[in-house]
Order: C-alpha cells, then sequence, then structure tokens
C-alpha cells in the first residue's frame, strides 16, 4: 500500500521527479515520523502526511508533517538553521526546559554609524485583538538606530519601519493591515527569522535572524498555526522593555500606542 503522502510543486521541483515518485510508491517514505508542526508521531500509511523540504544555502533537509497541520512546503532557511532543524529531527536537545510565557530574544547586531552597533531587541507574546488570541513579536532597539549613511544625531527607527510600509497603532485592539512581501519564519517549532520584500524580481532577505533558532511557547506556536498570521509590533529605544509576562506587555504597548510611538505590521506565517 502506498503511503498517503503530499508533495507539493515546490518539493518537487527541488527534489526532483524521481525522488518524489520514489517518496510516493512508498520506496523513500518513512513508517513512522515525528510531525515537524506538532512535534507528535505520525503515520504516513494511516493519515495524510505533507512533505516539508528544509533548504539552506548547500544543503537540503526533508521533513514530514500531519497534513492536517501544515501543507507540503519548501522552507528556506541558513545553513545554520539547518543544523538546528537537523538536531531537532533526530531528537537532540529534546529535553531543554519550556520558554516563559514571554521570551526575551537576543538578536543580531544592527550596524549604527552613532554608536558602532545596536542590537534589535524581540519578546514574544499573544495579544488580544477582536475576542481572539494572535501570536505577537515585539521589536526594540536596545539603542538609537540612525539612517544608513547618516551620522545622527536622533532615532530613525521607526521612520525606516513606517517607510518600509509598517502602520502606527492607534488601538492596540485592532489588528494591524498586512505588510505585502514580508514574512515571520518559524521551523520545526523555533522562531529564525522576520524576512522581508527584496527589490522587485529578487529574492527577500532576513530583516530579523536570531543568532540560532529560538523556542517559543506552545501556545504562542498554537495560534500562529490557527491564524497564520503573526503581528509584528515596533517601538524606539527604551519604550518597551523586555516584560516577563504578556499582561506587563500589553500594557506597554497600549502605552507606547497612546504616546505615538508604536507601528505595527500583519506578517504570514512561512513555515512551521
Amino acid at each position: 500500500m502506498s503511503p498517503l503522502l503530499d508533495v507539493s510543486h515546490d518539493v518537487r521541483a527541488e527534489i526532483g521527479d524521481e525522488e518524489a515518485e520514489r517518496l510516493l510508491t512508498g520506496e523513500n517514505a518513512p513508517d513512522s515520523y515525528d510531525c515537524t508542526s506538532c512535534r507528535t508521531q505520525g503515520n504516513p500509511h494511516q493519515e495524510r502526511t505533507s512533505t516539508v523540504l528544509f533548504v539552506g544555502e548547500e544543503t537540503a533537509v526533508l521533513a514530514f508533517a500531519h497534513a492536517t497541520c501544515i501543507p507540503s512546503q519548501v522552507v528556506p532557511v541558513s545553513e545554520e538553521q539547518l543544523r538546528g532543524a537537523v538536531r531537532s529531527i533526530t531528537g537532540e536537545g529534546q529535553h531543554q526546559p519550556p520558554p516563559a510565557a514571554s521570551v526575551p530574544v537576543p538578536t543580531t547586531p544592527l550596524p549604527d554609524p552613532a554608536s558602532g552597533q545596536a542590537v534589535l531587541g524581540v519578546t514574544c507574546g499573544q495579544i488580544l485583538v477582536e475576542a481572539d488570541l494572535y501570536p505577537a513579536i515585539v521589536v526594540e532597539p536596545t539603542g538609537p538606530i540612525v539612517r544608513p549613511g547618516t551620522s545622527g544625531p536622533g532615532d530613525d527607527f521607526l521612520p525606516l519601519l513606517i517607510e518600509a510600509g509598517f502602520v502606527p497603532v492607534i488601538d492596540v485592539a485592532n489588528a494591524p493591515s498586512r505588510l505585502p512581501g514580508w514574512s515571520v519564519l518559524l521551523a520545526m517549532g523555533r522562531l529564525h527569522a522576520v524576512l522581508q520584500a527584496g527589490p522587485a524580481g529578487s529574492q527577500g532577505s532576513a530583516w530579523w535572524q536570531a543568532h540560532q533558532p529560538l523556542p517559543v511557547t506552545e501556545g504562542w506556536r498554537a495560534s500562529a498555526l490557527k491564524h497564520q498570521t503573526v503581528f509584528v509590533y515596533g517601538a524606539p529605544a527604551g519604550s518597551i522593555g523586555q516584560q516577563p509576562r504578556e499582561d506587563l506587555l500589553r500594557d506597554a504597548l497600549e502605552k507606547a500606542a497612546a504616546g505615538g510611538i508604536l507601528v505595527a505590521a500583519a506578517m504570514p506565517l512561512a513555515g512551521t
């Protein structure tokens, strides 16, 4: 009996028709797997299963997921992130402690002519919007961000985000508008990057990227998978802080919105 595998056109294009047929006929299909989305066991001979291909700069890893969790797709990741995905697939690091309700995230340094370097701090939490919980990422630099090619003084972080398509937030209770071409990459249940649109006809790139794949809470991940959307908020240095609880994070966001120093955008979830 052939396995109940779904191989998308994108996955087939990457692995080739010959390998795709080997999967579909069962020659190279697993007898069981840990779903790359919900992390519970699946059986491709008993339930519809999606093929998920993680593609790095030079290598690729094929994983499997319940079709009810996510569709078959290609997930672009860096080579470092791909190694993290391999460790997750093979079971390494499974006994890490669960993350807190709100997760402060170390981030990639950004060039800043005024101070040498600034760092984007990222906090994950759930936000109640229109009577439903949505996953949110709050981005706040550790210091002023100046416009490329200038030396300051001043902080151009919010103007730069608005020019990129983020919209000022008046009321946190309202959902932000979608920002075309941007997405939030969640792979193997961990936060990898915020991806931005490239110039017309070119591939996008990471606007923010974690030093290593970062865990999120089960609640955050569940709401992200439910809505397939993440709300990304931006605020200038010193306005939000790394709040330890989601109610305190909400209070800080509302205070920033009331002060006219909060912008946001809704982005589709990329990956799992």
